[in-house]
């Protein structure tokens, strides 16, 4: 994949970051919703391997490089606008630092939050 005609199709924000989705790409199941920056959204295509933007540490996050907990690019859709990823992925294990399969993990039910998945492996945090 030709990663310079994929960066020139993003908008990236002022920030210098786009919105990247995690989908599984065999379920469907909305796993996560990261940041990339320019060399986030390189280094994923050059590798395989998915790499993030941390905003909390300020540096490129590595899925799995703690946890082993890792993402394997199937795909990489833009949106039409450009400023968005749809990252369709192999997940290994959890993808939430909770540990759980999906950080959307909890549901608007009758007027509360709650919780409607439990966790499949330790907490990275």
């Amino acid at each position: 994949m030709d990663a310079a005609e994929v960066l020139a199709a993003l908008a990236f924000g002022r920030d210098g970051l786009v919105a990247a989705v995690a989908q599984s790409h065999d379920t469907g199941e909305v796993l996560m919703l990261a940041w990339m920056n320019r060399e986030a959204v390189a280094e994923t295509l050059a590798t395989g391997r998915v790499c993030y933007w941390s905003r909390s540490r300020r540096a490129l996050w590595r899925k799995g490089e703690t946890s082993g907990h890792v993402q394997t690019l199937v795909e990489l859709r833009v949106d039409c606008d450009g400023d968005a990823l749809l990252l369709l992925v192999e997940q290994t294990s959890a993808a939430c630092h909770t540990g759980r399969r999906s950080c959307f993990f909890r549901a608007a039910r009758d007027g509360r939050l709650v919780t409607i998945a439990a966790p499949i492996a330790a907490p990275s945090r």
